[in-house]
């Protein structure tokens, strides 16, 4: 535990409700360490571990991982299925932990992409830790923003043709409202490992004014110092919505 940069964010104040990782970089990690793919997401599984469990001591409401792009169902199939594998033997592992630590778990993307095992074991693992009040803890999985969007505008759309609302009802909060994340808040802070300066088809909508923290470290080389460095960087920030700096600290 890093006592003295806690203390800075709490001196700090304005802590991120809502965190947002990328976690990127698990293969390249592997690569570097002359060791199979897989054995990248293993060790990232480690700096889930470690990640989730300081956001909940410091007290993040939200955070969002990026766990399973919908693209990246085109990767290898043996590196699909030992990622699936992984997943599922992590979610039993750990579930008894999250709860211990009052962490709700839940999920956005298309959870029918995934083997049955493994969808079972996440729908339990929610079931398990559903009236927790800590952290919560929001795992992407077979996630695409654009897919979601379209989604939302579809639903919208049948809403209008049906007649349940009128054209002119649509607003941002409506539109947000047919999200996976409707019942979220934005994200105050997105980190993206790995050293790539892009989103990834990642929360499109919900990144309009988030804060965008990039690392070239590898995700499972990303523990409690990098993320709290990563929470001060954030708190020095102006974030002014549109407006002008002297609007913001008047």
């Amino acid at each position: 535990m890093n006592k003295s940069l806690r203390k800075k964010i709490v001196e700090l104040g304005d802590l991120p409700a809502h965190i947002a990782i990328i976690m990127d970089g698990n293969g390249r990690w592997a690569k570097a360490n002359n060791l199979p793919r897989v054995a990248g997401h293993g060790e990232g599984i480690n700096s889930v571990r470690e990640i989730v469990q300081v956001c909940g001591e410091i007290g993040v409401s939200y955070l969002t991982l990026y766990t399973f792009s919908n693209e990246n169902w085109k990767r290898p199939q043996k590196e699909v299925s030992a990622i699936m594998k992984l997943l599922l033997s992590t979610i039993k592992k750990e579930v008894r932990n999250l709860n211990n630590n009052n962490v709700r778990l839940s999920t956005i993307g298309n959870l029918n992409d995934l083997p049955d095992n493994s969808r079972q074991g996440i729908l339990e693992g929610i079931e398990i830790t559903k009236n927790n009040t800590g952290l919560n803890l929001i795992l992407a999985l077979s996630y695409s923003s654009r897919q979601e969007l379209l989604m939302a505008v579809e639903r919208i759309a049948g809403k209008i043709l049906s007649g349940e609302m009128h054209s002119d009802q649509i607003s941002e909060k409506i539109f947000s409202s047919e999200l996976y994340t409707a019942d979220i808040p934005d994200p105050d802070l997105l980190i993206r490992t790995g050293g790539e300066s892009r989103i990834s088809n990642f929360l499109l909508w919900q990144l309009a004014y988030t804060e965008l923290f990039l690392t070239d470290i590898f995700w499972p080389d990303f523990r409690e110092d990098n993320l709290l460095n990563s929470i001060v960087d954030y708190q020095k920030r102006q974030r002014r919505f549109g407006r002008i700096g002297e609007q913001v600290s008047a």
